[in-house]
């Protein structure tokens, strides 16, 4: 189906998901981008299933937290579109930012994964300049630089749109890394060893939040979870995916 499979993974953080579906709603045309949500709740008790039961948007929960990879790959397996997009709870949605990324994506048959720019994130897709407003980043990207992108070799999972047929060939994420981190310097990884490469749309611009669930386990305890997948990356593939960055 011609459509967009949005996947959000959500794990007591209410609030913001429900920023970040009114944002997705407000600043996502079903005419120009048709899309659906799916909402892979991980045993949030914070009222998150109520909410969404009340405003009718279709979810799978979990009893327990699964982590980032399992509640994405739930979301993949049941996913309608012919592209896919992994996105973050803790973001807010820009206008034109998934028809940018669209262009960007089907611009060339070869490129399998885009990500966007923003405040909140690492490697070239940060913005260089201090943020301001959403409306200022919105016109300085989404609008002033149209059709500029940039080849990449990773981005980042917190809005990660690809072809199905890039699912179809590599598959679904490795839930190795669970509760995440490096899942998607994963999927990138094995998606270039197929042959299809990575756009960073230089023309979308998203406000991040940043590890919102992480967060909440301690400095201590997210350092700890972010050496075992880097190790775990580097036991997978023999290299380090800081060299991607």
């Amino acid at each position: 189906m011609d459509i967009t499979s949005i996947i959000i993974p959500t794990y007591n953080e209410n609030k913001l998901l429900q920023d970040c579906l009114y944002s997705l709603r407000k600043n996502t045309k079903n005419s120009d981008t048709p899309y659906e949500i799916i909402v892979i709740d991980n045993g949030s008790t914070d009222g998150t299933i109520d909410f969404l039961l009340r405003e009718k948007v279709p979810f799978v929960s979990f009893y327990e937290n699964k982590g980032f990879p399992a509640a994405c790959n739930a979301g993949m397996k049941l996913a309608k579109g012919s592209t896919i997009l992994l996105l973050n709870n803790d973001v807010l949605l820009t206008p034109k930012w998934l028809r940018n990324m669209l262009d960007a994506l089907y611009h060339q048959e070869d490129i399998g994964i885009v990500g966007p720019m923003s405040n909140y994130v690492s490697g070239r897709q940060k913005i260089q300049e201090a943020y301001t407003s959403l409306e200022e980043m919105t016109r300085k990207y989404n609008v002033e630089k149209k059709g500029a992108y940039q080849e990449v070799q990773r981005l980042v999972g917190f809005c990660f749109l690809f072809k199905r047929i890039v699912m179809q060939r590599i598959g679904l994420l490795d839930e190795r890394f669970s509760p995440g981190h490096y899942e998607d310097d994963d999927y990138c990884y094995r998606a270039r060893q197929a042959g299809y490469r990575l756009m960073l749309a230089e023309d979308t611009f998203i406000f991040h939040y940043g590890s919102a669930s992480f967060d909440k386990k301690g400095k201590e305890q997210f350092q700890q979870i972010v050496a075992r997948s880097r190790q775990s990356f580097i036991d997978k593939w023999g290299v380090d995916p800081q060299t991607f960055i």
